[in-house]
């Protein structure tokens, strides 16, 4: 038999796909061999080294999706683009008029505008079937992040961490007079003139994480919040 790869490197399998055929390609972590098939044995992503195939799980893996409100950084910009680390398998890519209202004239340095480091609050527009990413920077909330921590979260908890309609996101805030921005890719980013609210609000929003499967959990962390800081503190002004 002719060997033969049946899927591209980053494709989304299921359990029980067949990912090769033929002996020439090895199974790894997450795949296993069936006869001259290499088979998914968990749904993941694939990773192909050479002829070693790989699947990591999707747990926590942030897949783009359009319409999404992220936290990217700027890992690279070109004469007319930049190049964003969604922190994900993903990256995106934003262009010159997704950037800015600006005329900006041809050859110009984009580095004014957003430098490789930058944090930046980011809405998707467009994801391709090969998941190409198009990301804009125009819109209510998007903005450069300046100061502040970046925290990283499972994904999939961020809906249990923003809460219904804020909620809980909105507790944490309070109480710790912090500025918040929960990204759907699972990036956090907290500001607090105070440091120790700034860590305070960090460990709330692992908490949320790691108790988000728990009932009642909004009560138990408002409990939580007002023995640590031992009443409410207004809501602060956002930058």
């Amino acid at each position: 038999m002719t060997s033969k790869l049946l899927v591209n490197d980053k494709d989304i399998v299921i359990p029980g796909e067949e990912l090769a055929e033929g002996m020439d390609f090895l199974p790894s972590s997450g795949s296993y061999r069936d006869g001259e098939s290499i088979v998914s044995e968990l749904m993941g992503m694939v990773k192909v080294d050479g002829k070693v195939i790989k699947i990591v799980p999707l747990t926590g893996i942030y897949v783009p999706k359009r319409n999404d409100t992220i936290i990217g950084q700027v890992e690279d910009v070109t004469y007319s683009a930049w190049s964003i680390n969604t922190f994900s398998p993903y990256p995106a890519m934003m262009s010159m008029k997704e950037a800015t209202s600006d005329f900006i004239e041809k050859g110009a340095d984009l580095t004014k505008y957003y430098n490789i480091g930058d944090l930046v609050v980011l809405k998707i527009i467009n994801v391709t079937s090969q998941k190409l990413v198009d990301v804009t920077m125009k819109g209510p909330g998007l903005r450069k992040l300046r100061r502040g921590r970046i925290v990283r979260v499972n994904s999939n908890k961020v809906p249990r961490v923003i809460g219904k309609q804020g909620s809980m996101v909105g507790l944490v805030k309070q109480y710790t007079n912090t500025q918040i921005v929960v990204g759907q890719n699972g990036v956090v980013w907290i500001f607090g003139e105070d440091p120790a609210m700034e860590n305070l609000a960090e460990k709330a929003v692992k908490m949320i994480e790691e108790e988000a499967h728990t009932s009642g959990l909004t009560d138990k962390m408002e409990k939580w919040l007002k023995e640590q800081t031992g009443g409410k503190n207004e809501l602060p002004k956002e930058e």
